[in-house]
């Protein structure tokens, strides 16, 4: 296993093997590409009713969308957006999505978990959805097109069922800022 750089990553696009759609050459970095942000959001609305994440309907009402140029994050405030770049993998590359340092540094943090994306994710090419929160102390502006994560890819050896290929594979092919869907889990 090892991290692609730079030319690596180019060669991997330029095989059509790794898909980043729109891909941008300016924002390949040494060991990373720049992903930037959609203008697609989403959160729900704050009130008393439980979230069952079982429950699809308790998941799915009071939701909030909007697509805009710039939205303000509030200190404490939670949302989901999502990357303008449709992303696909081969069976022998994986995703880390990590924050850009420049953000974290005012406060956003731009995946609470969600970080790793797995080998095989998605066909067709699919946004990668980004759990935004401000941790800091002040409103955070952020512009659609932005430059808002890094993507770090790591060469692995095939894998034997590609995430794209799995049953149940519920965020294959997702939309922008897609809600969970944990409710399409078995209870165990």
């Amino acid at each position: 296993m090892s991290i692609l750089v730079d030319h690596e990553i180019k060669a991997e696009i330029a095989s059509g093997k790794l898909i980043l759609d729109p891909y941008d050459v300016r924002l390949v970095q040494p060991n990373s590409y720049d992903v930037r942000l959609d203008k697609r959001f989403s959160w729900h609305e704050r009130n008393a009713v439980v979230i069952d994440p079982y429950e699809s309907q308790s998941v799915l009402d009071h939701l909030a969308h909007v697509s805009e140029d710039s939205i303000v994050i509030q200190p404490g405030q939670f949302i989901l957006g999502a990357t303008l770049e449709k992303i696909s993998l081969p069976r022998n590359i994986v995703g880390q999505l990590t924050g850009k340092s420049s953000l974290a540094r005012l406060g956003v943090m731009v995946h609470v978990t969600a970080g790793f994306i797995d080998a095989g994710f998605s066909h067709p090419p699919a946004q990668i959805t980004l759990e935004i929160v401000n941790v800091g102390n002040r409103p955070v502006r952020l512009h659609a097109g932005m430059s808002i994560a890094q993507m770090v890819f790591t060469r692995t050896a095939d894998c034997e069922i590609a995430y794209h290929e799995k049953p149940g594979a519920k965020y294959n092919a997702q939309p922008a800022a897609a809600h969970s869907r944990y409710y399409l889990n078995t209870v165990s």
